[in-house]
């Protein structure tokens, strides 16, 4: 038993030393909350589907801000203004992907013909992609990288 529990522990550790790993976790857990949120704000008010949308967005967002600099890519960024910069970074590049993807889904669906969810399901490999990358090579960087 204790082999089994040393192996499972090992395999939790490399897990989180893997940055990607991380990155999907996190994903996951950032879409858990835009969708929770998502739910909790229609059942417990009366706005309408896009501000409610909107909303768990942004909130989603700032979910994926913090995960990401704190877990995943363990940001180096000193002092307000520094984060504030990164900060920026972030959802510049969370706006260039949302209009990757609202883009694809649409030459997907209207210029292929191809079925709205399966349009939105494939172009989120690119999206998820995209955002690593952004995130990995341009958002949080070591100072003078």
């Amino acid at each position: 038993m204790r082999k089994l529990f040393e192996k499972v522990w090992n395999l939790i550790v490399w897990c989180w030393n893997n940055p990607v790993l991380k990155y999907i976790f996190f994903g996951g857990c950032a879409t858990l909350v835009n969708l929770g949120s998502y739910y909790i704000i229609r059942l417990v008010t009366s706005l309408d589907v896009n501000t409610a949308n909107t909303i768990s967005v942004c909130i989603a967002i700032l979910f994926a801000y913090f995960t990401n600099s704190t877990f995943v890519f363990e940001s180096k960024a000193v002092g307000f203004k520094e984060k504030f910069h990164e900060f920026v970074k972030f959802i510049s590049a969370r706006l260039l992907t949302m209009v990757v993807e609202v883009g694809g889904v649409w030459l997907m669906v209207d210029m292929l013909h191809m079925n709205d969810y399966l349009s939105k399901f494939l172009i989120q490999f690119i999206v998820l992609a995209l955002n690593y990358v952004f995130s990995k090579f341009l958002i949080f960087t070591k100072k003078g990288d």
